[in-house]
């Protein structure tokens, strides 16, 4: 039982138990009976029901990764404005793993259709800082090319060959 939970009962119990009761229900209804309600309300269990284990809506369902590609292709077909690609990446960048071509494919697409050119390059920033290694990262680069090629996104490394990213930004804000 965790410490917010405990709180709140402990709380909730003593409300109902140091409450004076009325002289109507002093008879019928003991304390400790109330008490036993406040703590039912707070409880984690809905029935006594637990959901079936392949439920996505259970809790402590764990998502397979082909479960994981279909839920954020479908995200990504879905974006509106640039805050939700953004916000859609971020979610899709915590997991401990890297999203499938075909995810990415579909926050290129999603990044085309709400016109954000800097967040379709930072994509494959996302993506060389998630893999092991830079064989990894070419591996992608070389599957989703043609999606790159039809979109017009360049690469980071494409854009600043000699590795200059950083002379130029500070070059663009003055910094020496």
């Amino acid at each position: 039982m965790s410490f917010a939970l405990a709180a709140r009962l402990t709380r909730a119990s003593s409300r109902f138990v140091a409450a004076t009761p009325s002289t109507r229900f002093a008879a019928t209804t003991p304390r400790v009976q109330r008490s036993a309600a406040a703590a039912a309300c707070f409880s984690t269990r809905v029935g006594g029901l637990r959901m079936p284990a392949g439920d996505p809506h259970d809790p402590h369902h764990e998502e397979s990764f082909e479960e994981f590609t279909a839920r954020y292709e479908k995200e990504f077909e879905n974006v509106q404005d640039v805050f939700e690609l953004q916000r859609n990446l971020n979610n899709a960048f915590a997991y401990d793993l890297v999203p499938s071509p075909s995810v990415i494919t579909a926050a290129l697409r999603a990044a085309r259709r709400v016109n954000d050119y800097p967040t379709a390059v930072r994509i494959f920033e996302g993506i060389a800082a998630k893999v092991e290694n830079r064989g990894q990262y070419d591996e992608y680069v070389k599957e989703l090319q043609p999606i790159r090629e039809e979109l017009g996104v360049n690469l980071k490394e494409q854009m600043y060959p000699d590795g200059t990213f950083g002379e130029h930004l500070g070059a663009a804000k003055g910094i020496e």
